[in-house]
């Protein structure tokens, strides 16, 4: 397990709500999360992956699981319900939960889930009221600043969603503060065995760092945004890719 930093400086018992936590980046950030101290509610669309989070965790961690489709508007606010009701109103959102851009699903689709089922969470978390200090960071990625997919929605979805996050930082500032992340290539499971395939040694082969990115690099740079470390830091696109579309 990774070593934690002190504290990123979140104050004792604030919440953190994780979508797209039962794997991946996303649970990456649930993990390092309740490392930091934080109240963590892990969201997802499966179960499994969030039984096998909570199995990784101490018993006693402030851990609240909840599984939920997160362009269901009347599921994600059910969800902030159940947040609220354990830990109070969380101030602090991961907007991470989103199709991989391997599934075939049609174009209007993927971006009604991806795009859609962001904006849907970050409103319902709005709504709440939320605390001072509040911060959302959304999980963008490379395919929607520089590098192409060969999912048209994929690409479409990824820039939206940053387009998204500039909107919010310029205009909910008084509420809360918005960012997002770019990830490159991740070792996640979607992405088990493409950097052996012939492909993947190509896209290594230009990545200076030489390496793919962890889920850990994402989590601990989606955690910098949240935290009062980066209590400037608004409307901003942080990519974490080794140098690779530098390199494009």
């Amino acid at each position: 397990m990774t070593t934690a930093p002190i504290s990123f400086g979140f104050a004792p018992g604030e919440t953190l709500v994780v979508t797209g936590a039962g794997s991946g980046i996303g649970r990456a950030v649930a993990q390092r999360g309740l490392e930091l101290g934080l109240n963590v509610s892990a969201w997802d669309l499966r179960a499994d992956g969030l039984t096998a989070l909570a199995a990784e965790v101490s018993s006693d961690a402030p851990l609240h699981t909840y599984v939920a489709d997160i362009s269901d508007a009347a599921a994600v606010e059910a969800g902030f319900a159940e947040v609220t009701q354990r830990f109070g109103i969380p101030a602090l959102l991961a907007n991470n939960a989103g199709p991989p851009s391997s599934v075939p699903i049609p174009y209007d689709e993927g971006l009604r889930i991806s795009v859609g089922g962001t904006r849907t969470v970050t409103e319902a978390w709005a709504g709440l009221g939320l605390p001072a200090g509040a911060a959302m960071v959304a999980t963008a990625s490379v395919a929607g600043n520089r590098i192409g997919t060969e999912s048209d929605w994929y690409s479409s979805a990824k820039a939206a969603v940053t387009g998204y996050v500039r909107h919010l930082a310029a205009h909910r500032a008084d509420q809360f503060r918005s960012n997002a992340v770019a990830p490159g290539m991740t070792d996640t499971p979607r992405l088990t065995g493409f950097a052996e395939s012939e492909r993947g040694q190509s896209v290594l082969q230009r990545i200076p760092l030489g390496r793919m990115g962890s889920a850990d690099d994402m989590a601990w740079a989606i955690l910098f945004l949240l935290s009062p470390l980066a209590s400037y830091v608004n409307g901003t696109l942080l990519i974490v890719d080794g140098g690779w579309t530098v390199t494009q």
